[in-house]
């Protein structure tokens, strides 16, 4: 069944880093999502060109609005646009929700754990928000790679102990780590993931977002742990 386009109006837009942007959408005939899915987002320039990207839905559905993490590439066709040149109040049309794999629902009550490298963080937010906002008793642990310390999506929410007492957060810088880290900046290793891996549950799953390299290294990673790949769900870009 094919799905149907949307109008999508930009009413927000909100810096994560010098080059990473939400933005706040409203559809008005939105069907609703669930955290972890994402949409394809198509301009159309006056000649009627087209051009179509997906990106992740970055909140848990609430109406007719929608959140968007969209990171701009230097040399790209449309993220320097929507990032920093589409108007507020600009429409643009919007197909979805596209995705039924890579999705939690508060119903699960499994440990689960979150690994992102870079913009990859996007939709385990959107499920992380879920989970605070379901007062959800699974316990859930991100391990977010990125660069240095600027380029964390998402700030001081990701670690609001007080409004999700079930959420643990471990960062790793792979080039630069803030003063006083007790970890040496690199790439995720096992060493990284065994604590977390330890406490999940036999059917607990594993949520992974990030470029396909990245996406692939933790797969090994997981699966050398004894992580039974059936549990493992994947999301890659790049």
């Amino acid at each position: 069944m094919s799905l149907t386009w949307h109008r999508a109006r930009l009413v927000e837009r909100r810096p994560q880093t010098d080059t990473a942007r939400t933005l706040v959408l409203t559809v008005p005939d939105w069907p609703g999502h669930l955290p972890g899915q994402h949409v394809d987002v198509r301009l159309t320039a006056d000649d009627g060109y087209q051009a179509v990207r997906s990106y992740s839905l970055a909140a848990p559905t609430d109406g007719s609005r929608i959140e968007l993490g969209v990171q701009a590439v230097s040399d790209g066709e449309v993220s320097p646009y929507l990032a920093d040149v589409l108007p507020i109040g600009a429409e643009v049309e919007i197909r979805g929700p596209l995705g039924n794999w890579f999705v939690w629902r508060p119903g699960q009550t499994d440990p689960v754990l979150l690994v992102a490298g870079g913009s990859g963080v996007v939709p385990l937010a959107a499920m992380i928000r879920a989970h605070r906002e379901a007062h959800s008793r699974s316990a859930f642990h991100l391990l977010y790679s990125v660069r240095t310390p600027d380029d964390v999506w998402y700030g001081d929410s990701l670690t609001d102990h007080d409004h999700d007492p079930g959420l643990d957060v471990d960062f790793v810088y792979t080039r630069q780590a803030p003063s006083g880290s007790d970890r040496a900046p690199g790439r995720v290793t096992d060493a990284d993931l065994t604590g977390p891996v330890s406490r999940l549950l036999p059917a607990s799953p594993a949520y992974v977002c990030g470029p396909t390299g990245f996406v692939e290294t933790v797969g090994d990673l997981l699966t050398g742990l004894g992580r039974d790949p059936a549990t493992i769900r994947t999301e890659r870009f790049g």
